[in-house]
Parts: structure tokens; sequence; C-alpha cells
């Protein structure tokens, strides 16, 4: 498998994400939008979830496709944003086709960012003008680091963010990954090492490598509440895959969290991984390739998340050191 030539998932053909944030609100949100409706499905693992239409990515379900998906800071107010990039959509006539309307599926999920020092004494919830934002500016470059739904994210330890990361399997299909971190648990060893270092690909997170230090075995204590933390992701990929199959690539994409994260999944968290199949390649060996998939999609996640802690930057007020400027 080689990195995709952005490394970012927008590596895979058809998909565009972008942002909407605001400095004083320190936070924002990031929409996934593809060129057409894609198949999508989602998994929960986390304890403390907030999420928009995530029942309807069941395959037992009537709708099978979805125009795009939304991550968002602001807890439940960031549910709004889907309501924005939904807008949008529609005047945009996407959507599902009901008589003469069109309905657009936006599912979302959200991560807590309430308590980070931005000013959030709104009159009106700003998180549908910021999802309208993000679906104008979708491209297939976008930001990393302190960007979109990463904008306010913090982790255990170190200031989170957004990544994102991608892989060109054998086969040439493309896997990708998007992910806001905003963990209870750490991205780093104590001596500051990533956990994700074994996975990493040309130094994209500093090129630290293993950490020399044995895992650390006694018990760790949440340092945030019930509700304050989440890491929510996204992975994608040009096979065309069916919604059962696209649930399972984002049930392996949650192993990269793990790697990535520690602890992850934990009761306090409202991990989330949505998964995204634009159809482009058909399957030549379907069990071999999701497979592959499954393990790619772990791959780019874990990246993904220490990517945007490494690339998360110092701003004035921060309640938590950015990593660089350690």
């Amino acid at each position: 498998m080689k990195v995709g030539a952005r490394n970012l998932i927008t590596d895979v053909a058809g998909l565009r994400v972008g942002h909407g944030q605001d400095a004083g609100l320190r936070s924002g949100c990031t929409v996934l939008v593809g060129e057409r409706p894609f198949v999508a499905a989602v998994s929960v693992m986390g304890g403390a979830p907030g999420t928009r239409e995530t029942d309807l990515l069941a395959p037992d379900k009537l709708v099978q496709e979805v125009d795009a998906l939304v991550l968002s800071g602001g807890s439940a107010f960031g549910l709004d944003a889907g309501s924005g990039v939904a807008d949008g959509l529609r005047a945009m006539g996407r959507g599902f086709a009901v008589g003469d309307q069109r309905v657009p599926i936006v599912p979302g999920a959200i991560l807590f960012d309430l308590l980070n020092g931005g000013d959030k004494t709104w009159a009106r919830n700003p998180y549908a003008d910021l999802g309208r934002t993000a679906l104008a500016a979708a491209g297939e470059e976008f930001a990393l680091g302190t960007a979109g739904a990463g904008y306010g994210a913090m982790t255990g330890w170190w200031k989170g963010g957004l990544g994102s990361a991608s892989l060109i399997l054998d086969s040439g299909i493309t896997v990708g990954a998007l992910v806001a971190v905003n963990a209870l648990g750490s991205v780093t060893t104590p001596d500051g090492h990533y956990w994700a270092a074994p996975w990493e690909r040309e130094a994209e997170f500093g090129g630290l490598g293993i950490s020399p230090l044995p895992a650390p075995t006694e018990a760790p204590l949440p340092r945030k509440r019930m509700g304050e933390a989440t890491t929510i992701a996204i992975v994608a990929t040009d096979a065309a895959l069916t919604q059962a199959q696209a649930q399972r690539m984002a049930t392996a994409a949650q192993d990269g969290m793990a790697r990535a994260i520690v602890p992850s999944h934990t009761p306090l968290d409202g991990d989330l991984v949505f998964a995204a199949a634009t159809g482009a390649k058909a399957l030549g060996d379907p069990l071999v390739e999701t497979f592959q998939i499954g393990h790619a999609a772990a791959t780019c996640l874990a990246r993904a998340i220490a990517r945007g802690v490494w690339l998360a930057r110092a701003m004035p007020g921060d309640l938590q050191p950015a990593f660089a400027a350690r």
C-alpha cells in the first residue's frame, strides 16, 4: 500500500471536504460531501455519543445513500450544523426525492468543546451558519490541525485537532480517513511518542518513532467529565460496498482509534466512525478486498488521529499545550 497524492480523505475521488469555524466561538464543523450520493454506515463504540440521522444508516433501512456527513463541535448545539448543510444542499437541488420535494440526507455527529475558553454566549445557535459555510468551502484540499470540527478540540493532555490520511491498496482501491480528535485519552505516551507510531508513513507526524518505554500499567484517571470528550471520524473508499460492508469497514476502523488513543471507547467518550463508499470501483475479490479495506481504514484512522494533534497550532487563550509548541 502507498499513501495517496494528498494524504487526505479526498484522495477518494468524488469526495470533497469543507470547514466552517469561528475563532471567537473557538469551535467549528466539517462536512464531507460527494459529487453524488454515496453509501454510508456508522459504528458507535463510545458511551456518550451525540448524533443526527444515524438510525437510517442501518442496512435494513429504506435510505441506502446519503448526500453528506457532518462532524461538528458544539455538543448538542452542533447538531444544527447538519441543518445548515441540508439547507445548502436543498438549494442546490440535492436530496432524496419525495414527490416534488428534495430531502437531503445528512447524518452527523458532535463532540464537546463548550468549556475550551471560547465565547459560547450566543443569542442564536451559530452552527447552522457554520454548516452552510463548510459546504460552500468544500474542496479537494482542506486544512488540518486547528480547523473545522477540530478547531476547539482537546484531548487528555495535548490540544486536539482535525486529521486526515489515505492509502492506495495494491488493487488500486483508495481508502481515507477524516477525524476530529477530542479524546478523553492521550494520543502520546508519557515520553511524547505517538501511540500510532508503528503505522506512520513518511514522517507525517514527526517521525519520532516508537516509544522506548513500555506502556504504563497503572489505572488511568479521567481528565474530563461525562460528555466532555469524543473522537468522531469518517473512513471512506472508492470501492463498491453494500451498506453492510460499509458498516463492517467502520467497525474495523475502530481498531485504528484504539491504536492511536489510550484509553479509547470509554464510557465518557462518544467515539464514533462513519463509513462512506462512492462505489466507483467494483470489488475483484470481495472476501480479500473487504478484508484489506478494513485494515487500511484502521491504519488510516490511527495516522489521521496523530496528524490532527501533530498539526494543531497554539493560539492565545489555549487551555492545553499544542504538541508542536511543547
